[in-house]
This record gives structure tokens, C-alpha cells and sequence, in this order.
């Protein structure tokens, strides 16, 4: 369970394979466990780190300053570390903010980028439903919160098998570092008042971002519009996913991503 001190925090984060470096940051609510599904395939070819952000996991304090900027620097400083010069970074939905804000901090530390279900765009709808869950969170039932936000995260296929409902519930629930309701709405404040930054990518960076078809939270066609227009970028939808796509459609995500990293694994 490795952990190091960096700029105001106690990180932990997890490591995993060997090869060329790549990064996994998590998206809002979420930690270092939320990549299960893509972890052991993309070891095989990469040393894989992941981060717990500020705010979750097993990093502390919980609730230190945050903001996506503040993260980006806490992975550089993680790189720092483990004396790591160059790494892939990818983020998922929040940690798409973060792996963009790394990218424009440490463009010459970044290999290549990916976007997982994340694009230069922050919806006001989105903060008035994660403020309804720390609302239902803090006055409704144990659980209840969960059962609001799963149907935004995941394809309805998901919801034909009620016993994967409860089962998802049940295991959000039993998760030792499952972060707080004091830490959710403090990192809720910060994103509330983010401007993303413009990626206009002047460093020739390579970029791939992969779009959930049906997608409630990052809607596709607004994403799509904004990511096409950026240089040196590819842009894939996946069919029959959700929000969470990497676990509604794992297979297919893997498919993209790794034949990306292959493309530019040389580029360090």
C-alpha cells in the first residue's frame, strides 16, 4: 500500500506491471479502485499507476484545498517520486480535467493523453444532480443515493439483472475507503466554480478521447463538437455504453486504448 508525501498531502496510490508508464486518474466520487476492469490488461504492457485524488481513497487530509489543477500537480510531483520522466496519461470524466491540467502543466512529461467520457465543458446540470446526492446523501436512507446515481452512470442494460443493482449497492457500500459525505461535497464545491482548460494542443500532443454513446452526464454530440476540433486528436464513441464506460464496456475501451499507447509507446 504505497504512499508518499507530496506538496500538502499524504498520496496513496498503486502500482502494478511493468513497462512504459501510464497514469490512471479516477473521476469525481471516484478512486483508484474504480479501474478495475482495465488494470491486469493494461499491466501487461505498462507500469501502471493510480493515484487516490485529493478528497478520496486513502489519500489525506480529506479534506485538503482541491481543485483539478491541484491534482495535475500532485501527479507531477507523484512522477517526481518514483522518478518517472515521461508517462501516458488518462482520465476518466473528472480525471479528464486533471489529465488535461497535467498535459498543459507538464507537456513535455506527457507521452500521449486520453479522455475517457470527458471534455472541455463543465454543465451547471451536472452540479445541481451531484448536489441532489449529497442532499439525498445526508438526510435519506443508507444507500438511496447510490440507487439515484447508478442509472446516470451506466447503459440500461445494466438495470435488466436487479440482483447486479444490489450487488453494486451493496459492494459501494462495504468499501472500506469509500470517500465521505464531508469530502463528496467538498470536492463538489471546487468543481462547481471550474473553468476547463482550452486545449488547443500546440504541443502536437497525441490525444484520443473515447465518448459513450449514450452518455447522460458528458452528452455525446456537445462533447464530440468540442473534441473534433482539436489537432492531433482522435475521437471514438462507444457503442451501448454509459457514462462508466471502462466497466460497461471494458472490452471495447481496451481495444482503443491499447492500440493508442502501442502507437506512441516509442514516442519517449
Amino acid at each position: 500500500m504505497p504512499h508518499a508525501t507530496l506538496n500538502d498531502i499524504q498520496m496513496h496510490y498503486e502500482i502494478d506491471g511493468d513497462g512504459t508508464p501510464l497514469v490512471l486518474i479516477a473521476g469525481m466520487l471516484s478512486d483508484s479502485a474504480s479501474w478495475g476492469p482495465l488494470v491486469a490488461p493494461l499491466s501487461e504492457r505498462h507500469t501502471v499507476i493510480r493515484p487516490d485524488n485529493r478528497t478520496t481513497g486513502r489519500t489525506e487530509p480529506k479534506l485538503a484545498p482541491t481543485s483539478p489543477q491541484q491534482n495535475a500537480s500532485d501527479i507531477l510531483a507523484l512522477m517526481d517520486h518514483l522518478q518517472i520522466k515521461r508517462a501516458h496519461v488518462v482520465g476518466h470524466s473528472m480525471g479528464g480535467y486533471i489529465a488535461s491540467e497535467f498535459a498543459a502543466l507538464a507537456p513535455k512529461r506527457t507521452i500521449s493523453l486520453t479522455l475517457l467520457c470527458s471534455a472541455p465543458l463543465n454543465l451547471k446540470r451536472s452540479w445541481h444532480l451531484f448536489q441532489n446526492l449529497c442532499d439525498i446523501r445526508a438526510q435519506g436512507p443508507e444507500g438511496l443515493w447510490l440507487r439515484c446515481l447508478f442509472p446516470w452512470l451506466f447503459h440500461h442494460r445494466f438495470f435488466d439483472q436487479p440482483d447486479q443493482i444490489e450487488g453494486a449497492v451493496a459492494a459501494s457500500l462495504a468499501y472500506p475507503y469509500a470517500q465521505s459525505l464531508d469530502a463528496m461535497q467538498h470536492q463538489l464545491n471546487a468543481l462547481k466554480t471550474y473553468v476547463p482548460t482550452n486545449i488547443t494542443n500546440k504541443q502536437n500532443l497525441p490525444i484520443l478521447a473515447l465518448l459513450a454513446q449514450n452518455d447522460l452526464i458528458v452528452p455525446h454530440a456537445e462533447a464530440l463538437d468540442l473534441l473534433s476540433q482539436i489537432p492531433h486528436s482522435q475521437v471514438q464513441t462507444i457503442p451501448h455504453s454509459g457514462h462508466s464506460v471502462h466497466w460497461d464496456a471494458p472490452a471495447d475501451v481496451l481495444a482503443h486504448l491499447t492500440a493508442f499507447l502501442k502507437e506512441h509507446d516509442n514516442d519517449i
